[in-house]
């Protein structure tokens, strides 16, 4: 089972991945104005958080994924290069088990330098990396533009062409897509070389996230104060 839930003010997804069987569960880059919705969404459905996931450190929102960790017990799960507060950092190539499912970690690096994909099943949780038709900025957090153009065109395109996209945010009122239509429509990575994707990212100009500086230290510590 999977439900997608939304933080309006930074247009942020939270996903609930459930063993319906065992009903063990995962929640992957919550929000900390959410924290109530989750928590009582995981007590109402009489599950068993496993694992509170990460895809990398954000800047446009706060993590609760400490709290959640304290209200629940899950273990907080990050990339190699993340938060150093995490319970467990994954490798690319690392999985977790959640019930009969396996969740398996991506290195996909570009958008920040800590950034994982999860793989589950034929579903993809690419956080920042790979939107809907877009990706993830790289101008700040050790981004590197080329990092990214890899991790897209040879890591997450390598993956089958109906594996659903479930990305971090969405700003224009998509929620999924697959890989097969982000190879063909995206309009950053489709049909560009490695050059031009990194002339294009280094030519943005986007302005700074209004939380930047609240959002990534408290990010690195899980979200505590």
């Amino acid at each position: 089972m999977l439900r997608q839930l939304f933080d309006a003010t930074s247009s942020a997804f939270t996903y609930l991945l459930v063993d319906p069987v065992t009903r063990e569960a995962a929640l992957i880059d919550p929000v900390r104005e959410q924290l109530e919705r989750d928590v009582s969404l995981v007590r109402e459905l009489g599950l068993t958080l496993r694992y509170s996931l990460e895809t990398h450190v954000h800047a446009d929102h706060v993590t609760s994924a400490a709290a959640i960790r304290e209200r629940t017990g899950a273990k907080l799960v990050a990339g190699a290069m993340g938060a150093s507060c995490a319970d467990l950092h994954l490798q690319g190539g690392e999985s977790l088990a959640l019930g009969a499912f396996s969740i398996r970690a991506l290195a996909t690096p570009g958008h920040t330098d800590d950034s994982l994909s999860y793989l589950c099943a034929d579903h993809v949780f690419t956080g920042d990396a790979l939107l809907v038709r877009t990706c993830g900025r790289t101008d700040f957090q050790n981004g590197d533009p080329g990092a990214l153009f890899d991790s897209i065109t040879q890591v997450l395109f390598a993956l089958d062409e109906e594996t659903v996209v479930c990305p971090a945010h969405d700003y224009v009122g998509f929620t999924t897509s697959t890989i097969g239509e982000e190879k063909r429509w995206n309009s950053r990575a489709a049909g560009r070389t490695r050059d031009e994707f990194i002339t294009l990212m280094r030519g943005l100009q986007l302005p700074e996230p209004k939380l930047i500086h609240e959002a990534v230290p408290l990010n690195r510590a899980c979200g505590q104060p």
